[in-house]
């Protein structure tokens, strides 16, 4: 099936006479003996959570753990290198991923090597003697997008290991285990649930030795999902294909008039032809997400009111919903040091484009 059927039709249950259409929401705990097969206990499995890592599984072409939060399943991923592992990583990236890489440097667990995840070049040159490469594409908040296929297969040539967050982008819009990687990564929490009311992340991967490897950290580190925000997840799951078209759709008409907007001094949207990362985001990019990034032309105070004057758009942290959220980023002291600061990250959400363009426009005149 094609994937925008793929998220309606997969995790269903078993088809039986009279049977249920949608999976129910198990809530028990605990479970008689199990046979070979049964998980034997609430935190080692759950029927909810199977339907929803089913469905996930199905779009990202790999065995997939369901875990209680996007950061629970970064931290399993990194949980399970060698002491000393060196990871090259993005300069910029979501700021806990960045905090906790730095968290580990200084526990002396690992060794990260920083790079600019859209210069090619420098990647390539930063992968001898890599671990694990952990790639975000397109960054957040910066929207820089990475060669995917060309620096995956430079990696795994290497026998590096290779892990791709693809929150941004979703399965729909790229496939990294596909290309190559060994763990697809999402904040289930953003665009895959869709609707701002769910907590959770998720590890794909089709090696299952590295599938067991995570398991057991699921399970012996503890950072399992809640049943029902599994069933929330895929409830939510089922309409990705279209909450992301009309959103796409929505940013680029955005971005398009950000850029054209006498305050707006940059754009950041790889949709956009002008953009710095469009020629590579065409190459294998199905879609071009839904986030925008954009710097205006005045202080860090000026963007901050311009943020807290929208009466649609919701200023929050956090981005993938079914509504416009944003913010300026380094209102956040994590956030990366060379993040712009007067640059303001917009999660375009399904509204009506007309309205979410004259409440952007009637916030960027309050200053």
């Amino acid at each position: 099936m094609r994937p925008a059927s793929t998220v309606v039709a997969a995790g269903r249950p078993a088809v039986t006479a009279d049977g249920d259409l949608n999976p129910s929401i198990s809530l028990s705990s605990t479970s008689h003996a199990p046979n070979a097969a049964g998980s034997g206990y609430g935190r080692y499995g759950n029927q909810t959570w199977s339907a929803l890592e089913d469905a996930i599984g199905a779009l990202e072409g790999g065995r997939t753990l369901a875990f209680a939060s996007g950061m629970a399943a970064i931290s399993a991923a990194f949980s399970i290198l060698p002491r000393g592992a060196v990871i090259t990583a993005s300069k910029h990236g979501y700021s806990g991923t960045m905090s906790l890489l730095k968290k580990l440097v200084a526990d002396e667990r690992i060794q990260v090597r920083y790079v600019d995840v859209a210069n090619t070049q420098e990647v390539l040159d930063a992968l001898p003697g890599t671990v694990l490469l952990w790639l975000e594409s397109p960054t957040n908040p910066a929207l820089e997008v990475a060669d995917l296929p060309t620096i995956i297969a430079a990696a795994k040539a290497l026998n590096c290991g290779v892990g791709v967050d693809n929150t941004f982008a979703t399965a729909l819009n790229q496939q990294p285990i596909a290309m190559g990687a060994d763990i697809s990564m999402n904040s289930v929490t953003k665009f895959l649930s869709g609707h701002s009311d769910v907590l959770m992340g998720s590890l794909s991967t089709n090696d299952e030795a590295l599938f067991t490897r995570l398991e057991d950290q699921r399970k012996l580190g503890g950072a399992i999902p809640g049943p029902f925000e599994c069933w929330l997840a895929l409830r939510g799951l089922r309409t990705l294909a279209i909450r992301l078209k009309a959103s796409q759709e929505n940013a680029l008409e955005i971005a398009t008039r950000l850029s054209k907007h006498a305050k707006v001094a940059k754009v950041r949207y790889p949709g956009l032809p002008t953009d710095a990362h469009h020629q590579t985001a065409k190459k294998f990019m199905k879609g071009f997400g839904a986030v925008i990034s954009f710097e205006i032309h005045g202080t860090p105070a000026d963007a901050d009111k311009v943020c807290s004057s929208s009466t649609l758009i919701a200023q929050a942290t956090s981005l993938g919903g079914v509504e416009s959220l944003w913010e300026r980023r380094h209102r956040w002291s994590a956030e990366s040091p060379t993040i712009p600061e007067n640059l303001i990250r917009l999660s375009v959400g399904i509204e009506d484009v007309e309205d979410i363009w004259a409440d952007i426009d009637s916030a960027l005149g309050y200053y």
